[in-house]
């Protein structure tokens, strides 16, 4: 496989499906995790459940979207 044709692995793997699935941009869900009510202090487990119980997302789903969102903000 060329460096230009690499596989995306991880998280980022379930994002087109995710868009599929749900019909909103991997942005859109990012903004959705960052407004919950105290979404600084808020553990992993509990972003999974906001959105599989809110938004009716699979855990697959909810779990990959969080793990990346909380990479990108917290490093």
């Amino acid at each position: 496989m060329s460096d230009t044709a690499k596989a995306v692995t991880g998280p980022a793997s379930y994002f087109p499906s995710i868009e599929k699935k749900y019909g909103r941009p991997i942005a859109a869900w990012q903004e959705v995790l960052r407004s919950h009510p105290g979404y600084a202090s808020a553990k992993h487990g509990e972003l999974v459940a906001f959105l599989k119980t809110e938004h009716a997302l699979g855990h697959g789903h909810a779990n990959a979207l969080v793990a990346h969102t909380l990479r990108e903000d917290r490093g």
